[in-house]
């Protein structure tokens, strides 16, 4: 019987009904991302009159998902920087002198004397002593310094440093296993705080990936060039450590004379009162680097140069059972207590961290500035004429192919023309609507795909009418004849879009940018378009035949 459950029916057109809702915002986009933004702005603390007036501009109780534009639409700057990940073994073995000076200096009665010879290779560390009949034996005191190395996952077998005797002199350099860690370190770090920098600019949904060894893709609409993305992308993070006077949950609390109030960035609602002026900053933090306690738990290592030392010295003596902030560009990244005195530069972050929980840590101490220098392969500057002239392009095109099918399906099938024509309506308001939800970019890839998905949700539509057409000629009445038409086009329309998504999503998975843009809608369209081709159109149909009771169908 050609029937369907009231609550069938309920469900279809809230699924509908919902589709439009959300889909909504993107037929009033400058409204909506002004609003967007000012909300943003004002719970960032940036609030202003403007603001007010920019949220206001659109009701906050209905949805504000947008579909984000991609730089071929928006216009921007385009980016393909190269990491010399070469200079950070250099910075590594540099670092790594006062150690092993040190340690040489405590068996002074072996050794003697120790100085610290050139090299033409930056990436080694030279060291000789007096007693060259001892070499062996200074050599393994140094590699008494080596430590596991630690990549992204946890920690190997593996030592971070390689000491071998050459001549009369002792070559100190990062093992291979270190290395590999290093780049991969280096590389998380770079695209964290160039991603940090770009957020920072207030700019939308920035493409910021790696690609290959040593480079990384930046693409960001909006911005008015690539000189003004280079620029932006060198500035220094502010990062600053300072005593703790109180924590709040009250973000509007007034602290005190020569105090501020920054919120946490791991906890959500905390704020804590904190001295203005800090006991170090960054500029004084030499490095920080995920290691392991005493306890063999995952802690953060970091060391500052002289200056900063003397200073973290005399206060964490004076201020041991005290929390001390962490503080980066106005957020808390941690508050720990101090445990005990903390001499020589050089200090411990202990608490409930995961390995990967102290490698993100150890990013964020040593995000005031790049941890390598960047060569800038490939600029580009997009113009938002060129992104207007993508998107008028885009909308002619969606537009003609539009009226085209419209105009087919009402020709070929009169009324249910008409109801294939809604159900291709709310299909277009279902794509974007998921979009929406979802955060997706759209390129001009991506409008191509929903160019082709006009085209083809219509041919599930044609299949079942095409099907009902073949019924009514064996004259079972035409109840029997949709039945029938929509149970036996079923595998036909299930085996031509199950193979069509099988594409995208490879194409998803092989493919980056645009064509997991173009991957994206496609699949989003055949999902769609199934669901009204099979829910939406068979109910409309139901409710025109319980109606009318034809006793044939004009189609």
């Amino acid at each position: 019987m050609l029937q369907i459950p009231m609550w069938k029916r309920v469900l279809i057109w809230a699924t509908c009904a919902l589709a439009l809702f959300f889909a909504m915002p993107n037929l009033f986009y400058d409204r909506v991302e002004q609003h967007n933004d000012a909300v943003a702005m004002i719970e960032a603390g940036q609030g202003n009159a403007a603001l007010e007036e920019a949220r206001s501009g659109w009701p906050g109780f209905l949805p504000s998902f947008l579909v984000n534009l991609g730089l071929d639409l928006r216009g921007g700057a385009h980016l393909l920087a190269e990491v010399r990940v070469a200079d950070v073994y250099a910075d590594r073995i540099d670092g790594m002198w006062p150690a092993v000076r040190d340690r040489l200096r405590d068996e002074r009665d072996t050794v003697g004397a120790v100085r610290r010879m050139p090299s033409d290779d930056p990436g080694e560390l030279r060291v000789r002593i007096n007693n060259t009949a001892a070499l062996e034996q200074a050599a393994g005191f140094v590699r008494d310094l080596a430590q596991p190395t630690q990549s992204m996952t946890g920690f190997s077998q593996a030592r971070d440093l390689e000491v071998r005797v050459e001549g009369e002199d002792i070559v100190v350099t990062l093992s291979e296993a270190e290395r590999l860690a290093t780049d991969e370190r280096t590389m998380r770090l770079s695209l964290e705080i160039i991603r940090r920098r770009v957020d920072e600019a207030g700019t939308r949904e920035p493409t910021i990936q790696r690609q290959g060894a040593d480079r990384i893709l930046i693409q960001v609409p909006g911005i008015g060039s690539a000189e003004e993305l280079k620029e932006l992308i060198g500035t220094t993070a502010r990062l600053t450590f300072h005593p703790v006077v109180n924590v709040t949950s009250n973000p509007d609390e007034v602290p005190g004379p020569r105090q501020v109030i920054y919120p946490s960035i791991d906890e959500p609602g905390t704020y804590y009162i904190l001295e203005q002026t800090p006991v170090v900053t960054g500029e004084q933090l030499v490095d920080a680097q995920p290691g392991m306690d005493q306890n063999n738990r995952p802690a953060v290592n970091f060391r500052f140069n002289p200056a900063g030392g003397r200073a973290f010295g005399i206060y964490t003596a004076e201020n041991i059972g005290n929390p001390f902030a962490i503080v980066l560009d106005g957020e808390v990244i941690s508050a720990p207590v101090i445990q005990s005195h903390i001499p020589g530069g050089s200090g411990i972050i202990t608490g409930r961290f995961t390995v990967e929980e102290t490698s993100q840590l150890a990013v964020l101490l040593r995000a005031g500035a790049l941890p390598a220098e960047m060569d800038f392969l490939e600029e580009r500057t997009v113009g938002p004429e060129l992104g207007q002239d993508s998107i008028d392009a885009g909308r002619i095109a969606a537009i003609v192919a539009m009226v085209a099918v419209l105009v087919f399906m009402l020709a070929s099938y009169g009324i249910f023309g008409v109801i294939a024509n809604i159900a291709l309506l709310l299909n277009l308001s279902m794509i974007f609507a998921l979009l929406s939800l979802i955060g997706a970019t759209l390129t001009l890839p991506g409008i191509a795909g929903i160019v082709l998905t006009i085209g083809m949700a219509v041919d599930a539509t044609v299949l079942i009418f095409e099907r009902i057409r073949e019924e009514m000629r064996t004259a079972k009445g035409p109840a029997r004849a949709i039945e029938l038409g929509y149970d036996k086009a079923l595998s036909a329309i299930l085996d031509a879009n199950i193979t069509t998504f099988i594409t995208a999503v490879i194409l998803f998975a092989m493919g980056s940018g645009p064509v997991r843009g173009f991957a994206i809608t496609l699949g989003l369209g055949i999902l769609t378009s199934v669901f009204t081709a099979l829910m939406v159109t068979r109910l409309m149909m139901v409710i025109y035949f319980e109606r009318k009771r034809p006793k044939t169908l004009t189609i």
